[in-house]
């Protein structure tokens, strides 16, 4: 089933809700249709078009809150890449790599985790990049904020989101 892109006051992308979510906050009159899907959805006497992206009426302050340390969020710091090799891996094939290797005494710290396919995970192994003569391709930072997250899960992004994505 189709989902919608809920884009704050600003059109900047917060989420990915579920279509009837959507509709719900039309209804409400707290989101303003921008974007619709081809198919219809409808009851005894209304029928509408599935909402595909939204735009919240009222602006929400997001905070600085940074983001938790979690695989989900370390493929998008990482832009879904090895930072090895540079190999774009898809969530399945990805893995989490320790920069100073837990044996060696490193944390699960945004600071000491990136993104590793497995080939060069397994050849890393228990050793710093220095010691495996590997070279990270960015540098491990804590990161201020993220992109909508849970978009880049969806298989095909629908051609209507692109716009509202290309900035993000």
């Amino acid at each position: 089933m189709e989902s919608t892109l809920l884009l704050n006051a600003s059109y900047e992308p917060l989420r990915v809700i579920s279509w009837e979510r959507a509709v719900t906050l039309s209804f409400l009159g707290k989101v303003e249709v921008v974007e619709s899907y081809d198919r219809e959805i409808r009851s005894v006497s209304v029928a509408i078009k599935v909402p595909a992206v939204v735009r919240l009426l009222r602006f929400v302050k997001l905070g600085t809150r940074r983001p938790p340390l979690s695989k989900l969020n370390l493929l998008a710091r990482d832009s879904y890449s090895c930072q090895y090799c540079g190999l774009e891996l898809p969530q399945r094939d990805a893995t989490v790599d320790h920069i100073i290797p837990r044996s060696q005494g490193g944390t699960t710290c945004w600071e000491n985790v990136v993104v590793a396919c497995h080939p060069c995970n397994r050849r890393k192994g228990g050793r710093t990049p220095a010691e495996a003569r590997m070279k990270l391709l960015t540098p491990a930072v804590q990161p201020e904020w993220l992109p909508v997250l849970n978009v880049r899960l969806h298989k095909n992004l629908p051609d209507c989101w692109l716009i509202f994505l290309a900035t993000s």
